[in-house]
Protein backbone atom coordinates (compact mmCIF):
# COMPACT_ATOMS: atom_id res chain seq x y z
CA UNK A 1 0.00 0.00 0.00
CA UNK A 2 1.52 3.29 -1.05
CA UNK A 3 0.23 6.48 0.44
CA UNK A 4 1.22 10.08 0.74
CA UNK A 5 0.10 13.09 2.70
CA UNK A 6 -3.49 14.18 2.78
CA UNK A 7 -4.54 15.89 -0.44
CA UNK A 8 -5.46 19.46 0.49
CA UNK A 9 -8.41 21.11 -1.17
CA UNK A 10 -11.82 22.53 -0.33
CA UNK A 11 -13.60 19.18 0.00
CA UNK A 12 -15.73 18.26 3.00
CA UNK A 13 -13.45 15.35 3.99
CA UNK A 14 -9.65 15.10 3.78
CA UNK A 15 -8.49 12.63 1.12
CA UNK A 16 -5.69 10.11 1.57
CA UNK A 17 -3.69 9.14 -1.51
CA UNK A 18 -3.70 5.37 -1.05
CA UNK A 19 -3.42 2.52 -3.52
CA UNK A 20 -5.11 -0.77 -2.59
CA UNK A 21 -6.96 -3.38 -4.62
CA UNK A 22 -10.62 -2.49 -5.17
CA UNK A 23 -13.54 -4.59 -6.36
CA UNK A 24 -16.75 -2.86 -7.43
CA UNK A 25 -19.95 -4.89 -7.62
CA UNK A 26 -22.53 -2.74 -9.41
CA UNK A 27 -25.56 -4.89 -10.15
CA UNK A 28 -24.65 -7.18 -13.05
CA UNK A 29 -21.26 -5.48 -13.47
CA UNK A 30 -18.18 -6.41 -11.43
CA UNK A 31 -14.90 -4.62 -12.03
CA UNK A 32 -11.56 -4.71 -10.30
CA UNK A 33 -9.05 -1.93 -10.05
CA UNK A 34 -6.96 0.03 -7.61
CA UNK A 35 -7.79 3.01 -5.47
CA UNK A 36 -6.28 6.42 -6.09
CA UNK A 37 -7.51 8.12 -2.93
CA UNK A 38 -9.95 7.58 -0.10
CA UNK A 39 -11.89 9.81 2.27
CA UNK A 40 -14.78 9.52 4.69
CA UNK A 41 -17.13 10.54 1.87
CA UNK A 42 -15.92 8.46 -1.05
CA UNK A 43 -13.04 7.28 -3.18
CA UNK A 44 -11.38 7.57 -6.55
CA UNK A 45 -10.14 4.49 -8.38
CA UNK A 46 -8.67 3.27 -11.65
CA UNK A 47 -10.33 0.41 -13.56
CA UNK A 48 -9.79 -1.14 -16.98
CA UNK A 49 -13.48 -0.79 -17.84
CA UNK A 50 -15.82 2.19 -17.82
CA UNK A 51 -18.63 2.12 -15.29
CA UNK A 52 -22.00 3.81 -15.76
CA UNK A 53 -22.69 7.07 -13.95
CA UNK A 54 -25.24 6.65 -11.19
CA UNK A 55 -24.59 2.92 -10.83
CA UNK A 56 -24.97 1.77 -7.22
CA UNK A 57 -23.50 -1.23 -5.47
CA UNK A 58 -20.58 -2.04 -3.21
CA UNK A 59 -16.86 -1.37 -3.15
CA UNK A 60 -14.56 -3.81 -1.39
CA UNK A 61 -11.03 -2.90 -0.33
CA UNK A 62 -8.50 -4.50 2.00
CA UNK A 63 -5.67 -2.86 3.88
CA UNK A 64 -2.19 -4.41 4.15
CA UNK A 65 -1.51 -4.44 7.89
CA UNK A 66 2.14 -5.52 7.83
CA UNK A 67 4.42 -3.58 10.18
CA UNK A 68 7.95 -2.82 9.00
CA UNK A 69 9.60 -6.16 8.29
CA UNK A 70 6.33 -7.98 9.02
CA UNK A 71 4.23 -10.47 7.12
CA UNK A 72 3.03 -8.78 3.91
CA UNK A 73 0.13 -11.24 3.69
CA UNK A 74 -1.43 -9.74 6.84
CA UNK A 75 -4.51 -7.99 5.50
CA UNK A 76 -7.66 -6.62 6.98
CA UNK A 77 -10.95 -8.25 6.16
CA UNK A 78 -12.29 -6.58 3.02
CA UNK A 79 -14.03 -3.35 3.89
CA UNK A 80 -17.33 -3.40 1.98
CA UNK A 81 -19.03 -0.05 1.52
CA UNK A 82 -22.14 1.00 -0.43
CA UNK A 83 -21.26 3.35 -3.31
CA UNK A 84 -22.72 5.37 -6.17
CA UNK A 85 -20.56 6.17 -9.19
CA UNK A 86 -20.55 9.96 -9.60
CA UNK A 87 -18.06 10.33 -12.46
CA UNK A 88 -15.94 8.22 -14.79
CA UNK A 89 -13.43 9.43 -17.35
CA UNK A 90 -10.99 7.63 -19.68
CA UNK A 91 -7.30 8.14 -18.96
CA UNK A 92 -5.08 6.34 -21.44
CA UNK A 93 -5.96 2.64 -21.41
CA UNK A 94 -7.81 2.96 -18.09
CA UNK A 95 -10.76 4.76 -16.58
CA UNK A 96 -10.66 6.87 -13.45
CA UNK A 97 -13.85 7.03 -11.44
CA UNK A 98 -15.27 8.77 -8.43
CA UNK A 99 -17.54 6.87 -6.05
CA UNK A 100 -19.52 8.50 -3.25
CA UNK A 101 -20.24 6.41 -0.18
CA UNK A 102 -23.93 5.96 0.48
CA UNK A 103 -25.41 5.66 3.98
CA UNK A 104 -23.01 3.60 6.11
CA UNK A 105 -23.94 1.37 9.02
CA UNK A 106 -22.29 2.12 12.35
CA UNK A 107 -19.99 -0.89 11.84
CA UNK A 108 -18.98 0.28 8.35
CA UNK A 109 -18.29 3.80 9.64
CA UNK A 110 -16.22 2.45 12.54
CA UNK A 111 -14.19 0.22 10.20
CA UNK A 112 -13.65 3.08 7.74
CA UNK A 113 -12.51 5.31 10.62
CA UNK A 114 -10.05 2.60 11.71
CA UNK A 115 -8.80 2.27 8.12
CA UNK A 116 -8.27 6.04 7.82
CA UNK A 117 -6.69 6.29 11.28
CA UNK A 118 -4.17 3.62 10.21
CA UNK A 119 -3.31 5.75 7.16
CA UNK A 120 -3.08 8.91 9.26
CA UNK A 121 -0.72 7.23 11.76
CA UNK A 122 1.53 6.14 8.89
CA UNK A 123 1.56 9.69 7.56
CA UNK A 124 2.47 11.00 11.02
CA UNK A 125 5.43 8.56 11.13
CA UNK A 126 6.55 9.82 7.72
CA UNK A 127 5.94 6.48 6.00
CA UNK A 128 5.75 6.76 2.24
CA UNK A 129 5.42 3.09 1.31
CA UNK A 130 4.27 0.13 3.36
CA UNK A 131 6.76 -2.78 3.44
CA UNK A 132 6.36 -5.32 0.66
CA UNK A 133 3.80 -3.12 -1.10
CA UNK A 134 2.87 -4.84 -4.36
CA UNK A 135 1.95 -1.46 -5.89
CA UNK A 136 5.19 0.33 -4.99
CA UNK A 137 7.54 0.97 -7.88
Amino acid sequence: MAYTAVVADARQHPRYAVEVAVRLDLGDLSVEGRSRNLSRGGMSAYTADAVPLGAEGTAQLALVLAPAGGDASARSEPLELPVRIVWCTPIGDEHQLGAAFLTLTREQMDTLELFLRYLDEGRARGDDVAPNDPFAS
